[in-house]
């Protein structure tokens, strides 16, 4: 589990600072916000389900995720 004191950790993105995201099947399973962001000021960890083109989105902020073969 990420340490979910980052508040005082430097060099982690923005959390929901991108609406779009491109995966691989080896990134699964994806959540938003997305490993590496900074989790004292975003939502909770929410895992992004796949439509059967590879498109999903997540319910909080809205991040596009597409899976690509």
């Amino acid at each position: 589990m990420p340490n979910p004191n980052t508040a005082t950790q430097s060099g982690l993105a923005q959390p929901n600072a991108r609406d779009h995201y491109e995966v691989r099947s080896s990134d699964l399973p994806v959540h938003c916000p997305m490993p590496g962001s900074s989790l004292w000021n975003s939502h909770p960890r929410v895992f992004i389900a796949f439509d059967s083109k590879g498109n999903g989105k997540c319910p909080y902020c809205g991040a596009e995720y597409k899976l690509l073969k």
